[in-house]
């Protein structure tokens, strides 16, 4: 009986692995998609951790800290991060949000905006480059149609509001979005306070032979961003909201140390990219990109002034002004080949960051949490060059995929402060990483593949800045190298009902780990073998009535060689949903359930963990049309039996200072309004 295609019972389009367009459900990779209705709507679209809880495979923690942003780990890869996101590859309407040593900040993901995320994992991540253990692309919206503005307010727990306004439209052939938003919250732990302004806008237009050109902008400023730090077993267990008491301080009652210290961050960061994709004929295309941008941060840190004495330390108080720029080129043909299909791809991708870095002492002479006498003066490069090529060959059952990338990077420190010694020196990395899959249709509604890589992953600049002890750069680091295979089921069982399963085994060599911790400032060291095998299952469907479901489960056991679990990362994790709408989509309602194991916050595992935890969040929608407007509103009530629970965890705390509290009972409510003209 000959095989006869039919549509995807549920087209989910992405364009993450296969860089063109094409249904989830043939891509032989673990890959997941969230559309704009599940990042929208009933969420304040602050933190991307509010979206990607739906996603197997994936932890996206909240850690109540504006300051050092979100974890975010891709099967074990990445949980390490104290602050910022590494071992996964941000990427925001395909300009990298990561810096080309591998550091990403979620925060400037523009969620008011956004059309879709997609989170791919497993060996296809590979083709992405240095830090893929993972891959989460944002897509953000194109104006369509007649102008439209929309405004929006929300308010919640712990002093939290935010405030957006937007527009988007066509006119005479060239599309625009815009975008500006405000959010504070005064914070659920003590001293967590963060106000939060960011900005967006995006052009599309067509050009000359059906070329596309599209030119983005975005802008994130944080100002005096507080951080809580983390806190002792005993000081959670007394209080989840409270930080850590400075034994060392003089005043009565003693004060926390985020307190005495005030320490915070403050962030800015602003950059512009163009994305010109031109036709050439014969199904061929081209693609050209290019992007730039500045980020500057000054952080002030928990560092007594005796820790500081050393000449080897580099103070307490973080200074850079960073200048970052990149591009793509890639080319890409369609043609027939063997009674199939044939897409092959090439290109290249160029990064370089530039940092003008300073330290100083958090000590003025007369108080804490002032910038005091300069401690570090460098000059800091990295520059990244990644050749790579794909081929797919797609038949009537079978498709074939391989692809190979060689990644290299450049460190070099010019170092201005030579009384502590002096730290200039240069460091390259480079890795070859392949990759072969294969799938192949069963029926039309079932689909099997494998796929096999290495993976590459180099310390990225925050991790060479500290060695132990406070000591200077440490260029004794070398980069983790990975292998990565996977096997998975995408299978369709009724209309409406989709699962996607998969079981995949990592082992890597000279993985980065944490050495100490403490107070804000890592060091970071190699050790022997790991190895990350487990399993993922999504299930999404449609259940009548306007009932809808959506579960993802992961189980994932990630150990060294001894046989000790990976701290930051939980043995299983869970998310599971049911939904109803109203047939004429006024009305919705959702319970949310969200359950993670516990999770080790040193390799030696003799710590207390944080415990594993289970929580139910309710989300209820509503909406309306009055003559041009349409109205939305929203209210959720997270926490629904007030657990207390460690959120997240600071892995290698030198002061057993690991655990991040999680807010109990909370809520947010929401309204917005859009006028088309």
């Amino acid at each position: 009986m000959p095989y006869i295609p039919l549509p995807e019972p549920l087209p989910v389009v992405v364009v993450s692995a296969t860089r063109i367009e094409r249904a989830s459900f043939d891509v032989p990779a673990a890959i997941d998609v969230l559309d704009a209705e599940r990042i929208r709507d009933g969420q304040l679209r602050v933190n991307a951790s509010e979206a990607l809880a739906a996603v197997p495979g994936l932890v996206a923690q909240n850690r109540q800290n504006y300051a050092q942003d979100l974890q975010i780990s891709s099967r074990g890869f990445g949980a390490r991060s104290a602050f910022g996101v590494r071992g996964v590859k941000l990427i925001a309407d395909g300009i990298p949000a990561s810096m080309p040593d591998g550091q990403g900040q979620a925060a400037t993901f523009n969620l008011d905006m956004a059309e879709r995320i997609e989170v791919l994992r497993g060996p296809f991540s590979a083709l992405y480059g240095n830090h893929s253990g993972g891959v989460v692309q944002l897509f953000t919206r194109e104006g369509k149609g007649r102008p439209t503005f929309e405004t929006s307010a929300s308010a919640g727990s712990d002093g939290l509001y935010k405030f957006d306004l937007a527009a988007q439209g066509e006119s005479a052939g060239i599309s625009y979005a815009l975008d500006g938003s405000r959010f504070h919250t005064d914070g659920y732990r003590d001293h967590s306070a963060a106000t939060r302004d960011q900005a967006h806008a995006k052009l599309a237009m067509r050009t000359a032979g059906g070329g596309k050109l599209t030119l983005v902008a975005s802008g994130l400023r944080q100002k005096d961003t507080q951080d809580p730090l983390g806190v002792s077993w005993a000081t959670w267990l007394r209080d989840p909201r409270a930080g850590e008491t400075d034994a060392a301080d003089t005043v009565t009652p003693k004060r926390t140390l985020a307190e005495r210290y005030n320490t915070r961050k403050s962030i800015d960061h602003q950059q512009a990219g163009a994305t010109w994709l031109q036709p050439l004929g014969g199904d061929a295309s081209l693609l050209l990109t290019a992007y730039a941008g500045n980020r500057q941060v000054i952080q002030y840190q928990s560092f007594s002034r005796a820790f500081q004495a050393p000449a080897t330390h580099s103070g307490g108080v973080v200074d850079f002004d960073r200048d970052f720029h990149g591009g793509e080129a890639r080319w890409q043909r369609i043609l027939p080949l063997a009674g199939g299909k044939l897409t092959a791809t090439a290109g290249v991708e160029y990064a370089r960051s530039t940092d003008d870095r300073k330290g100083y002492e958090n000590f003025d002479g007369a108080a804490l949490g002032v910038k005091g006498k300069l401690r570090r003066d460098e000059d800091d490069a990295v520059t990244s060059v990644d050749p790579y090529a794909q081929a797919e060959w797609q038949g009537e059952r079978w498709q074939l995929t391989a692809g190979l990338r060689h990644s290299r990077m450049r460190v070099s420190v010019a170092d201005r402060f030579t009384a502590n010694g002096n730290d200039s020196g240069k460091l390259r990395f480079s890795q070859t990483t392949p990759l072969a899959a294969v799938l192949y249709r069963v029926t039309p509604a079932l689909n099997v593949y494998a796929s096999a890589a290495r993976g590459f992953e180099a310390p990225t600049l925050n991790e060479l800045f500290y060695s132990s002890g406070g000591a200077g750069f440490n260029f004794g680091l070398r980069p983790a190298r990975s292998k990565h295979a996977e096997a998975g089921v995408k299978a369709v069982l009724a209309p409406g009902v989709r699962v996607d399963a998969a079981l995949f085994d990592v082992r890597t060599r000279d993985e980065l780990v944490v050495d100490t911790s403490a107070g804000g400032r890592t060091s970071y060291r190699n050790a022997g073998r790991t190895q990350r095998k487990g399993a993922e299952l999504s299930l999404d469907a449609a259940l009548g009535a306007g009932f809808s479901t959506r579960v993802a489960l992961t189980s994932l056991r990630a150990t060294y060689e001894s046989g000790a679990r990976l701290p930051g990362v939980p043995r299983a994790n869970a998310f599971g949903e049911l939904a109803w709408r109203e047939s004429a989509g006024r009305w919705g309602a959702a319970l949310e359930a969200v359950a993670s194991g516990k999770v080790y916050a040193e390799d030696s595992n003799t710590e207390r963990a944080a415990p594993g935890y289970g929580v139910l969040n309710l989300r209820l929608t509503a909406a309306q049309e009055l003559g041009g407007w349409q109205l939305k509103e929203f209210a959720r009530l997270n926490n629904l039996a007030d657990k207390q629970y460690i959120g997240s965890v600071i892995v290698g705390d030198a002061n057993k200072r690991y655990y991040e509290g999680a807010p109990g009972r909370n809520w947010a409510a929401g309204v917005s309004a859009q006028y088309r003209f």
